[in-house]
């Protein structure tokens, strides 16, 4: 039995305003942060819990701001619907997978991927968030390229337990003739999906549903995740307020959480490289 103190849900709220902060200032890639912060900030040493709890954190975050966006007429319904759809395919299958893993051996799969992030953050002009004059649109949407990427993606989104964003946008760019401000309205439905789709997967892990006292279902803390939601809500202002009055200085900023993921990351792989050793001494 795993019992949450008043503690580690304070800490959920913190770790959820430094999720929501990081997306709202910089945009794609802020995600990635939440499975750390689960087990190293708030304390929670179990990989598939964090990755099932944070992907429902992170899911009905995305489906909050895609309501927003498609009231100011900001998303493609039909296209996002598509990459959702066809993706939940790459999701079930990805997270099937990642439940397979040993938890440790996960956990450093996750970190390499933290790395490869951050360095893509840090050396692409795009910097994770295309712009008109980094991203050059499709002539005309192709639902079979649109399928393809949204399969690709939801694999990596089901395995690791991230929202994908920064892969989705991209993936709706070189696809469809979709602008980049509807992009990333577009993409948050995606988002949305994966991660409650991921979550649910690992709601109902062997040998069943299992309920606790303490909100568990599964490998999912769904009190923790709604926590992890208040905290990014709130984080989420602040970052995009800040965001808007920064204006050209959010690409300076965007360098230097590329260099704090990959030295979380390079971290992170410190921590979970005896599972791996041990993985590999046993094959």
């Amino acid at each position: 039995m795993i019992d949450i103190t008043l503690i580690e849900y304070i800490l959920a709220i913190i770790s959820g305003v430094a999720v929501g902060f990081s997306l709202g200032l910089i945009g794609g890639g802020g995600s990635i942060l939440a499975v750390p912060l689960f087990i190293y900030f708030v304390g929670i040493h179990h990989p598939h819990l964090a990755i099932g709890t944070t992907a429902l954190a992170v899911g009905i975050t995305a489906y909050i701001n895609f309501v927003q966006h498609l009231r100011k007429k900001n998303a493609n319904v039909k296209l996002g619907g598509v990459f959702a759809l066809v993706g939940i395919i790459g999701v079930l299958i990805g997270s099937t997978i990642g439940l397979i893993i040993k938890g440790g051996e996960l956990l450093f799969f996750f970190s390499l991927l933290m790395i490869i992030i951050g360095i893509y953050m840090y050396i692409s002009k795009c910097r994770a968030v295309p712009n008109e004059d980094c991203k050059q649109l499709a002539k005309e949407t192709r639902y079979s390229k649109v399928s393809g990427y949204s399969l690709l993606v939801g694999f990596a989104s089901g395995f690791f337990g991230i929202g994908g964003g920064f892969l989705i946008v991209p993936g709706l760019l070189a696809s469809s003739k979709i602008k980049i401000g509807m992009a990333i309205g577009t993409s948050l439905l995606a988002v949305g999906t994966f991660g409650v789709v991921t979550a649910i997967r690992y709601a109902i892990v062997a040998p069943g549903l299992q309920y606790i006292g303490s909100g568990i279902i599964g490998d999912v803390l769904f009190l923790v995740a709604i926590v992890y939601v208040i905290g990014g809500i709130f984080g989420g202002y602040l970052g995009t307020k800040l965001s808007v009055n920064l204006g050209t200085k959010k690409g300076e900023l965007r360098k230097v959480f590329s260099i704090i993921i990959i030295l979380v990351g390079i971290y992170v792989a410190y921590e979970s490289y005896p599972a791996l050793l041990h993985m590999l001494f046993i094959l």
